[in-house]
């Protein structure tokens, strides 16, 4: 994440740093997100769960400490100290149109066709054309960036105001189901992290028809365990969603508590 996480965390991996404090009641099973950002710092061990950021970033890039924060993960809590998987992902998101470095120009990729809701991009609708952006990143996420057995994870979308995001909402959605559609396509599970104003700003309302309505929502922005715990009880992102998750910084990390 760029506000809440990436900037925020000032963990990550390797030796050469000293470790990194503990969380202000550590007694509580709490779980620690990690990307490109902690590379080449020393992370406490045994969280209660683990998320790690695939990207560098931005939606089209990967992180440079995959590997190693990955390897890092899995000296999570065994079993699992909450209802949240041991090792989860998360991604960035966006939606840059056509000033991106890559923008689809058909309803295929990678040699597969692939069913878009919004039409054909060939045409150039624009959210035939962001429905397969988002399906495109999801693929390079899951096959491109070195993630060993994709399918068995659940991928955060990390959706904020400062990656690039068109002022049309409803192509911004698009951009999410199609990565959304992906990831399904595999047996992975998806959820969506960000903030309640800033999914207003992105994305909007969403309809209960859409296939982000119900998918569980990880709530960013508090400042203390007890702020963390007191946003479990917010809305979720999209219809029928609960907050399965919150973030929360502590002693310069950022640590995730799972709502019961």
């Amino acid at each position: 994440m760029v506000l809440f996480v990436a900037a925020a965390l000032g963990l990550a991996l390797m030796g050469g740093s000293p470790a990194l404090a503990a969380p202000a009641l550590s007694s509580e099973p709490v779980g620690i997100d990690v990307s490109w950002p902690q590379c080449g710092k020393t992370l406490p061990k045994q969280p209660a769960f683990a998320i790690v950021g695939v990207n560098n970033g931005l939606a089209n890039t990967t992180n440079p400490c995959l590997a190693a924060e990955l390897a890092w993960a899995e000296t999570a809590k065994t079993p699992a100290a909450t209802s949240q998987p041991r090792v989860a992902l998360y991604v960035n998101t966006a939606n840059p149109g056509l000033k991106g470095s890559w923008w689809p120009t058909s309803n295929a990729y990678q040699g597969k066709r692939v069913a878009n809701p919004y039409g054909n991009c060939a045409t150039r609708a624009f959210k035939a054309c962001s429905y397969m952006y988002g399906y495109a990143k999801a693929y390079d996420d899951a096959v491109l960036r070195g993630v060993r057995n994709p399918a068995s994870y659940l991928w955060w979308l990390d959706v904020e105001t400062e990656n690039t995001w068109q002022a049309d909402k409803s192509a911004n959605v698009a951009v999410l189901e199609g990565m959304t559609a992906y990831f399904t396509s595999i047996g992975a599970r998806v959820g969506i992290y960000s903030t309640g104003s800033q999914w207003r700003q992105i994305a909007g309302s969403v309809s209960s028809a859409s296939p982000l309505a119900g998918l569980p929502s990880w709530l960013a922005g508090a400042g203390s365990l007890a702020g963390a715990k007191t946003n479990c009880s917010l809305p979720g992102l999209t219809p029928r969603s609960r907050v399965s998750m919150t973030q929360y910084v502590s002693g310069g990390l950022d640590y995730n508590f799972s709502c019961r």
